[in-house]
């Protein structure tokens, strides 16, 4: 058993989910993964039981959950096993290799030497997507612009998907009071933990939109996230945030 766990929400990603199983397994970093599948028809959790049944047993893990809940609770959920089970580094990312998995070890390394955050962020260094049309690369750019004046979040990748966190952060922030299920889920986090004060590192990444299933992005994901900004902001205004100690040495 490894201290670090990959959290991967599945739904109808049974062309991917087996090589991305793979990948992540074959790393030289050591990662255990739990897939959080909710209720995928195409089979995709079938494939999932059949491995941990197989090769991978006592280190990659399955939870079913029925119908489509939302990005945001499966990674709540998520959230609170890993903490049960007591992984030191937790780490959020996509099932359709947008995110690739040999990054998840410079992930880690940003965490063990310090950061209680690291982001996967495609603009820290510019802009680094590979596959997208022109008009989504600038809507996403600039939401992040967007973020960034509303909430004052000092992170360039606002809505990125690929994020490890320490054990403390997830176990500092009231998970259960996250509100957000979609993109704006990623922004809520990772504001909630900026105003913790916890140390946030964005870790430079090339994005490569996914070559097989079907995206899960939508008007409402969008628009959530467009007016969550603004009522994170506002909600801010009313909690008390406790002030993480300084980050622990490297």
């Amino acid at each position: 058993m490894s201290d670090k766990i990959v959290i991967i929400p599945t739904y109808n990603e049974r062309e991917n989910i087996e090589k991305l199983i793979r990948a992540v397994m074959g790393l030289a970093v050591l990662f255990d993964m739990l897939v959080v599948d909710d209720g995928s028809p195409d089979g995709t959790a079938a494939i999932v039981k059949e491995l941990i049944a197989g090769e991978f047993s006592g280190r990659l893990f399955i939870e079913e959950r029925k119908g489509k809940l939302g990005l945001g609770t499966a990674y709540i959920h998520g959230f609170h096993w890993a903490l049960d089970r007591k992984y030191e580094y937790v780490f959020e990312m996509d099932a359709d290799f947008s995110h690739n998995p040999t990054d998840l070890a410079r992930l880690a390394e940003a965490l063990v030497n310090g950061a209680d955050v690291a982001i996967g962020s495609r603009y820290v260094t510019g802009v680094n997507v590979v596959n997208w049309p022109m008009g989504r690369v600038i809507m996403s750019y600039y939401a992040s612009k967007y973020v960034q004046t509303i909430t004052g979040l000092t992170v360039k990748d606002t809505t990125a998907g690929f994020v490890g966190y320490r054990r403390r952060v997830l176990e500092t922030i009231d998970l259960d009071n996250i509100k957000f299920k979609g993109y704006a889920f990623q922004i809520e986090m990772k504001f909630t933990a900026w105003k913790h004060g916890f140390k946030i590192v964005e870790v430079p990444i090339i994005f490569t939109d996914r070559s097989e299933g079907t995206s899960k992005m939508s008007k409402g994901i969008f628009k959530e996230a467009v007016i969550g900004v603004i009522q994170i902001k506002l909600k801010s205004f009313f909690t008390r945030y406790k002030k993480a100690e300084t980050s622990l040495p490297n």
